[in-house]
């Protein structure tokens, strides 16, 4: 490539991670106040979250026209043409998680009066909280093109399993002692359960830093724990 077109070049690669770093922020931020909203039984704030989902289907659209206009353009091959999967992949990801905000949002607004102060709240903030950290542990080592950091996060998945199934048995436990719980524990198992998801697209980033640095997937199955069998089925839209 002439030097004006690798300059080129490097500026749709710039724009590409630009738009991926203001993607991970909204969806750091649509976390955790998706889990404020639930803890604190804020409407308000739930339907904030579920209108700010519609931000990041927009940046993810615009990362995926960029990413394909800059492979019509530039035919990049090897490393380069990784670092554009890489942020198509990863944008993916970044969008089913906005999408898993929206639907604690949902949640929240369903159970409207029907909301409670309920111990396994504290739970379900723990585990957003080991969630967000895993997030912005992982965007932070796809920025860096950490390999290592990222094997981190990816290797670090089991704990947020491990508080899943806590909170599974736990709600569980207390829908069982009392009929009256079912409905309200019933969201609160959707809830955990989606914000477990988030920490698995947490760890398919990490696997996208790795291929993308050393040019591979990964050759070990991803350690899990989680060994519940609810399959959250999220509200429609």
């Amino acid at each position: 490539m002439t030097e004006h077109t690798m300059k080129a070049f490097d500026a749709d690669l710039q724009g590409l991670a630009r738009n991926v770093a203001e993607m991970g922020g909204l969806a750091e931020k649509l976390i955790a106040e998706a889990v404020d909203a639930l803890v604190k039984r804020d409407t308000k704030l739930a339907q904030q979250v579920i209108a700010a989902d519609t931000l990041i289907d927009t940046l993810q659209r615009d990362i995926e026209e960029k990413a394909i206009l800059t492979i019509a353009r530039r035919q990049p091959m090897a490393v380069d043409l990784r670092e554009i999967v890489a942020a198509l992949r990863v944008s993916n990801d970044l969008e089913r998680i906005g999408d898993l905000a929206k639907n604690i949002g949902k949640r929240v607004v369903a159970l409207g009066n029907d909301f409670r102060v309920h111990p396994v709240l504290r739970g379900l903030e723990h585990m957003a909280d080991l969630v967000l950290a895993a997030l912005k542990q992982v965007l932070d080592a796809y920025a860096r093109r950490d390999v290592a950091q990222a094997l981190t996060v990816w290797k670090g998945d089991e704990e947020i399993d491990a508080v899943n199934n806590s909170l599974f048995r736990e709600l569980l436990t207390y829908m069982m002692e009392d009929p009256r719980n079912i409905t309200f524990c019933t969201h609160l198992l959707f809830c955990a359960k989606n914000i477990e998801r988030m920490g698995d697209h947490a760890t398919n980033i990490a696997e996208t830093v790795h291929y993308m640095v050393e040019g591979h997937a990964l050759p070990d199955e991803r350690p899990k724990g989680d060994t519940t069998s609810l399959t959250a089925v999220p509200f429609p839209g």
